[in-house]
């Protein structure tokens, strides 16, 4: 399973963007950014993917967890 924390916590460094502005591009809450930063919950399935994609266009590498 990909690593989500790590991702969102990179994107979002590369994008330089603060978390309101992160989550206003993924048409998520800051509560629901805040939340996978700190592992207590996982994005939705459509979150995940808008993830995966902009971590491909901004040559983010997508890093696995061992559950």
């Amino acid at each position: 399973m990909i690593d989500y924390q790590k991702a969102v916590k990179d994107l979002q460094d590369k994008l330089i963007m603060t978390q309101a502005e992160f989550a206003y591009m993924l048409g998520v809450s800051f509560t629901s950014i805040n939340r996978w930063k700190n592992g207590l919950n996982r994005p939705t399935t459509v979150a995940r993917k808008q993830i995966v994609q902009l971590c491909k266009e901004n040559n983010i590498e997508l890093k696995e967890v061992n559950e």
